[in-house]
């Protein structure tokens, strides 16, 4: 899956204010919590791990896209690139921002919920967003355009069968005046409400709190925010 060409085009998203919106709705979760020892899991190019820097809070971020980690050590983020199942260290709370959830298939869910209780210290925090069904219908579909002087970036996502893919095609300008061209596609899943609960239950969290969140301008939520805990 296209996560490394995703990550050299993200910046050219335009989706800053509402990371930023979204990651100011975690840090008010973890500073309610009083969580100091964290684990971010798919941290992308580590700008939650700069939030809590610049809080003073102790955290370590781990993402499957190399990419994306060469982007946290440039920034000084302590990262790696490591699967969730290989971290040994024991923390306070992990975290799964924008989307990390809806990248796993759904037979890899209970799996992945119980990696992250077994990387939490008992009475941990496991705190996650996912797309509601309204963000993948009506918001994360459609096709954009972007249009540089040295590079175009062509998207095309199609929401079909609980699934999202994402086709992304980069033309890059070469030294030698020539463009070169790239591509790749991602797939998000939509995991269905009912589903969550008992993968989160099997996993042995307790579930303290679903928080609807409006990422976009919309009356309906488009993301939901699981506040659970290791039981």
């Amino acid at each position: 899956m296209g996560l490394n060409l995703y990550a050299r085009i993200e910046e050219f998203l335009d989706f800053e204010e509402e990371v930023r919106r979204l990651h100011k709705e975690f840090l008010s979760i973890l500073f309610h919590k009083q969580q100091n020892n964290i684990l971010d899991i798919g941290c992308g190019q580590g700008a939650f791990l700069q939030h809590l820097k610049f809080n003073d809070v102790q955290a370590f971020g781990i993402d499957l896209s190399s990419e994306q980690i060469k982007h946290c050590k440039e920034k000084g983020l302590e990262a790696s690139c490591t699967a969730l199942k290989d971290v040994k260290e024991k923390y306070d709370c992990a975290t799964a921002i924008f989307d990390v959830i809806n990248y796993i298939p759904p037979k890899e869910i209970p799996t992945f919920f119980n990696e992250a209780n077994l990387v939490l210290n008992q009475g941990g925090y496991f705190i996650f967003d996912v797309n509601s069904l309204f963000g993948f219908e009506d918001i994360a579909q459609g096709s954009l355009n972007i249009n540089l002087e040295d590079k175009f970036i062509a998207i095309d996502a199609v929401f079909e069968d609980e699934k999202l893919t994402t086709d992304i095609t980069l033309f890059s300008l070469s030294k030698n005046g020539l463009f070169k061209k790239e591509q790749d596609f991602i797939v998000q899943f939509y995991h269905k409400l009912a589903f969550l609960k008992k993968a989160l239950n099997d996993a042995h969290f307790e579930i303290e709190e679903i928080k609807n969140f409006n990422l976009h301008s919309f009356d309906e939520a488009d993301k939901l925010i699981f506040v659970c805990k290791k039981k």
